[in-house]
């Protein structure tokens, strides 16, 4: 009798602590380190237990957030001729793709004018040569056109492009991470189980990029991670200013230089020509951007807005335009004789709100505001 009313404290005990192992899992949101025991009993019947005391800290669980980004697709570019073809479209260097430690870049397809049509990711594949066989990330919206593009300029070149539907394209980003601290890649538990697993290469900031079989879920391979909102991703790019899809750089709108293709990573000056090189190197060389698309924070969520609102300073002079946003935050084109000064646009409703840009933290430590 006595040691079944023991076998029965000891099961409550431990389905009490097994909820709150659970519990604790999921409370990613403590600040501190939390210690918990559980008891488990060897055999039914037996008085035997063990007591195990674990510290779960922020630095194990919760430490990283993925986002499932469904604005953003791939394609397949696959075939002998890939990088040679893509190095005459895009504005990096696909030469890259040859040495070891580059296995994404980032880069921007322009028209003959020289302004951005489309910003996307490749991503070398696991299984296939250096630059031979890549994964193209790029605005889910833009899909049908960047395939269109891409086979007008393919000519007889052997690569062939392809949709690749059964991938899907998450975020990870770090969570508490200071300004300019960069922070340890998670751990895997089935690097198999991951197509692309690699640092955004944008900046440090936006974390790592993974990709995946459309079948399998980032939190069955990273323990370390909890699921975040794709909205937050959105606001956690606007309150850095990293440009991304067509509402930040309009196709046919954009200009790289002044969406900040540079301080991304995103363009070589030293490759040759490509579609758009001219104006883009002109502009460079002669060091003349009047104004560059920055972060910027209003006294107000606003709603929807007109496209390419304009900007103005207290005083009434034209400031620039305003691209888009998540309620207070969002991404403007400002003349950077304007950016230390407020700035207002008037909404839909007719309604006047200020707004204040800010310099990233990820920008070159020499750029200068005049």
């Amino acid at each position: 009798m006595f040691s079944l009313a023991m076998f029965c404290v000891a099961r409550s005990v431990l389905l009490q602590n097994a909820v709150l192992r659970q519990f604790t899992r999921n409370s990613n949101a403590r600040k501190c380190c939390e210690r918990y025991q559980w008891t488990v009993a060897l055999s039914p019947g037996s008085t035997s237990v063990r007591n195990y005391s674990h510290e779960v800290c922020k630095d194990e669980v919760g430490q990283f957030v993925c986002y499932y980004l469904s604005h953003r697709t791939l394609l397949k570019v696959q075939g002998q001729d890939t990088r040679s073809f893509l190095q005459g479209i895009v504005t990096n260097d696909m030469e890259l793709f040859v040495e070891e430690e580059h296995n994404c870049l980032y880069a921007h397809m322009l028209n003959v004018q020289g302004r951005t049509l489309y910003d996307i990711i490749m991503y070398r594949l696991k299984d296939a040569e250096a630059g031979c066989g890549l994964l193209v990330e790029c605005d889910t919206t833009l899909k049908d056109s960047i395939l269109k593009h891409l086979n007008v300029y393919k000519l007889r070149r052997q690569v062939k492009v392809s949709p690749c539907p059964e991938h899907s394209v998450w975020a990870v980003l770090p969570q508490g991470t200071a300004p300019g601290q960069k922070s340890p890649k998670p751990d895997i538990t089935a690097p198999g189980n991951a197509v692309i697993w690699e640092e955004d290469p944008r900046t440090d900031s936006m974390g790592w990029r993974l990709v995946v079989d459309s079948k399998v879920h980032p939190l069955e391979i990273l323990p370390s991670c909890q699921q975040g909102k794709t909205e937050d991703y959105h606001r956690h790019r606007y309150a850095i200013g990293l440009p991304e899809g067509v509402r930040d750089l309009p196709p046919g709108v954009a200009l790289p230089l002044e969406s900040n293709l540079v301080f991304m990573q995103g363009i070589s000056f030293s490759k040759g020509c490509y579609i758009g090189q001219e104006l883009t190197a002109r502009t460079h060389y002669t060091g003349v951007v009047r104004k560059r698309l920055m972060p910027v924070r209003m006294s107000a969520p606003v709603g929807s807005l007109e496209e390419e609102v304009l900007l103005q300073t207290q005083s009434g002079k034209p400031a620039g335009k305003h691209r888009a946003g998540v309620g207070e935050l969002g991404l403007s084109l400002v003349r950077l004789a304007h950016i230390k000064e407020p700035l207002t646009i008037k909404t839909s409703e007719d309604t006047t709100v200020t707004m204040e840009a800010s310099v990233p933290e990820w920008w070159p430590k020499d750029f200068i505001v005049k």
